[in-house]
């Protein structure tokens, strides 16, 4: 599949749409899968989608791979997957969140501890849940809802973040009890990724050279670095990368922290390195990235 022709979808595609609620292009909350810009062909979703099935059911295909989302089932999209929408009945309904990557960095600050999530749900991004889950998922959504349309209050877009945080939590929780008990054995690869993964989370703020984990992980750096590549589709580097932008940027927006002290924090040797490397990651200085 040539990636350069397949065509990108974020929140702002949608935006012009009446039943739908914004905050920008971070956040949009919706009931009917119609307001969503996927089609047959493939498109790659630049934005985080969370929806459950109250009615129906609908097809689709989450990396090639094709799911069926029946009543009752949470369906959870990650940034950056391709996704082609099939068929579904007639009366399919559910309700849906959808939330950008950059919001995605703010609602969760560190990954340390939610960071195992995104491995399962990228295991089975559709899971049934109990009656009583979807009515906490349903609850969070009409909350949310509510919130989003308060467009006088100045702090609407924090609440929603506090908000978006806690679902995760439940939704962590969920997966804990229904996926990781039937989940497959772990090839060596795969095991050997979750632990480099592990590794890097109690470490990235003090090391960030794939030798560190290697010579950790008792391996060769060129080994670590091709069984990663071939697990995830990342290098080590890019892995360890986006740990380390993921704490930057969280420090930068929610901490009264001096860009200084934001580089003390990650261990970068001065100023200078650390808004160097995050312009590089970035496309922008700290400066810029904490005006915004």
């Amino acid at each position: 599949m040539d990636k350069q022709n397949i065509r990108n979808v974020d929140i702002s595609n949608i935006q012009h749409l009446s039943m739908v609620d914004f905050i920008g292009s971070d956040f949009a909350i919706f009931d009917d899968i119609k307001d969503m810009s996927l089609n047959s062909f493939p498109t790659r979703l630049n934005a985080a989608c969370l929806a459950v099935c109250n009615k129906g059911w609908g097809r689709m295909k989450i990396n090639l791979q094709e799911y069926e989302m029946r009543e009752g089932m949470l369906c959870i999209i990650l940034p950056d997957q391709i996704v082609q929408r099939g068929e579904s009945s007639p009366d399919f309904a559910g309700s849906f969140i959808a939330v950008s990557k950059d919001f995605m960095d703010v609602v969760i600050p560190t990954m340390q501890q939610l960071f195992p999530l995104f491995f399962l749900i990228k295991e089975r991004p559709c899971v049934e849940i109990t009656p009583e889950e979807l009515q906490s998922f349903q609850e969070y959504h009409s909350f949310l809802w509510s919130k989003v349309k308060l467009k006088d209050n100045p702090y609407r877009k924090e609440i929603t973040q506090g908000l978006l945080l806690a679902l995760f939590y439940e939704i962590y929780n969920i997966y804990q009890g229904h996926v990781t008990q039937e989940r497959l054995p772990k090839s060596r690869k795969e095991d050997l990724f979750e632990r480099f993964i592990r590794a890097i989370s109690e470490c990235y703020k003090e090391e960030r050279s794939v030798s560190f984990y290697a010579d950790k992980m008792l391996l060769t750096a060129k080994h670590l670095s091709a069984v990663v590549k071939e697990v995830s589709g990342k290098t080590a580097g890019e892995w360890i990368d986006s740990l380390v932008i993921l704490e930057a940027k969280a420090l930068l927006k929610s901490s009264e922290l001096s860009i200084q002290e934001v580089a003390d924090e990650l261990h970068f040797a001065n100023q200078s390195f650390f808004g160097k490397y995050f312009k590089h990651h970035t496309g922008m200085s700290p400066k810029e990235y904490r005006k915004q």
